[in-house]
């Protein structure tokens, strides 16, 4: 592989801000300093004062290969997603087959090896009937199991007592939750049926997928993982309410860990009335309180990462009525800039952000040798000018549905380039696809 000199830059990690050079050889940071100049070396890259941070750890994307492939696939998406800064991400098993066999979960590694431009790993998706399954998986080769304990697609929806009882006690390794209770989302349906038929407005999506909604199945959740010691993170928390079920210890001291995702820090109900089902997601997008109460705890360490949930529909599907239009938001390539516009408005540091989206990922699913700006590990950055601002539209969106909740947008920052496992995959708005992303490992 190429050598590459990242000079001038203003380097965020680990708590600190420093300007300096990184040198990358063999695909891995070699030396970090300044003044490096004397190197010979393939690539120079003049940061010229811009941010270099750790590439963002996407731990919940949702690429629609197998089966889903006219939304989006891992070669478009993963295009998305260098595009954004993001050099690595841990897909979701609800495709067409499902991934709830260590079998369909190999091919998935296979297709990923050919055509994925980012760093890659998938979850095994967990059912009823499944657990000799994950017994069988070797922790240190796959991110995690997940579990819907709220409504999925296909066989997924584990809501039988005994089972999701089981799947706690018998997980050999992480257990990622999405929590919504079903039952009070169906009575909700029901509900407003009964008033509006089939013409649910868009705003009344919150009240559905509601907070209680959200809270009791989360806290069966937590409930259970104290019960049976399981190790436990709750995916795409978006209510006020649940934020009470989580400890704002030291991550090291957690064994139970909460993630949001960057869209509801972003949007809130009010943006319904304009957005409409471009910003259907499931769970919901809610009120303003919720998303600064979200906010909030993020800084107060109570959330531990930031992802992005990232689950593509065509437009045709989006544009159906309320119970028709799925459920989802490409946001892979502006979730890193919608961050960065916290930043602008003086809410988040940039060491937090890069806390939240990189070393809190590599540490909660124990990434080997990924995450941070250290000598001896792999070069996984992102070049970011904060000052170069950019407005999106169909023209500059990489995701294969065409589309974005952002369309329209101004964004202060631009992603000047990413660097994967060493390698410029995205620099100067051309995606590089010559060296593919690697396959994660865990050190566990």
């Amino acid at each position: 592989m190429k050598t590459i000199l990242i000079k001038n830059a203003r380097i965020v990690n680990e708590g600190t801000v420093n300007f300096g050079d990184l040198f990358i050889k063999n695909g891995r940071i070699d030396r970090i300093g300044s003044g490096l100049t004397d190197l010979a070396t393939d690539i120079i890259i003049d940061a010229d004062g811009k941010v270099a941070m750790p590439g963002m750890i996407d731990a919940h994307v949702h690429f629609r290969q197998p089966g889903l492939t006219h939304k989006g696939d891992i070669t478009s998406e993963s295009r998305a997603a260098v595009a954004g800064g993001i050099t690595s991400y841990l897909e979701m098993p609800n495709t067409v087959p499902p991934t709830t066999t260590i079998d369909r979960l190999e091919e998935k590694y296979e297709i990923a090896a050919r055509t994925s431009l980012a760093n890659y790993a998938f979850y095994l998706g967990v059912t009823q009937s499944n657990l000799d399954e994950i017994r069988r998986l070797d922790p240190q080769r796959v991110g995690g199991v997940k579990m819907f304990m709220g409504a999925s697609t296909g066989n997924m929806l584990v809501d039988e007592p005994k089972s999701i009882h089981r799947v706690f006690a018998e997980a050999s390794t992480l257990l990622a939750v999405h929590c919504e209770d079903p039952t009070i989302i169906k009575k909700n349906e029901a509900a407003f049926r009964s008033r509006f038929g089939e013409n649910v407005p868009m705003k009344n999506h919150p009240d559905i997928r509601s907070a209680e909604a959200c809270y009791q199945s989360t806290a069966l959740a937590v409930e259970l993982a104290h019960r049976y010691g399981t190790r436990l993170h709750v995916l795409h928390l978006s209510t006020q309410d649940e934020l009470s079920l989580f400890s704002d210890r030291p991550l090291s001291e957690k064994s139970i860990t909460a993630e949001t995702c960057a869209h509801y820090l972003f949007f809130d109900a009010g943006d319904y009335t304009k957005k409409g089902t471009f910003i259907k997601c499931n769970p919901a997008i809610k009120s303003w309180q919720d998303r600064e109460a979200l906010i909030c705890a993020v800084k107060a360490n109570r959330i531990d990462t930031i992802a992005t949930d990232h689950a593509p529909h065509t437009l045709i599907e989006k544009e159906n009525s309320y119970f028709n239009a799925p459920s989802g938001l490409p946001l892979a390539q502006h979730a890193l800039v919608s961050l960065l516009e916290l930043y602008h408005r003086g809410i988040f540091s940039l060491e937090l952000i890069a806390e939240k989206t990189a070393h809190a990922p590599a540490r909660i699913f124990q990434i080997e040798q990924r995450g941070f700006i250290r000598e001896g590990y792999w070069a996984d950055l992102v070049l970011v000018d904060l000052d170069r601002p950019w407005v999106v539209s169909d023209e500059n969106i990489r995701s294969k549905c065409g589309w974005s909740p952002f369309d329209g947008y101004r964004f202060c920052s631009s992603i000047i380039a990413t660097i994967v496992s060493g390698h410029p995959v995205w620099h100067s708005g051309k995606i590089d696809d010559g060296v593919k992303g690697r396959r994660l490992r865990f050190d566990r």
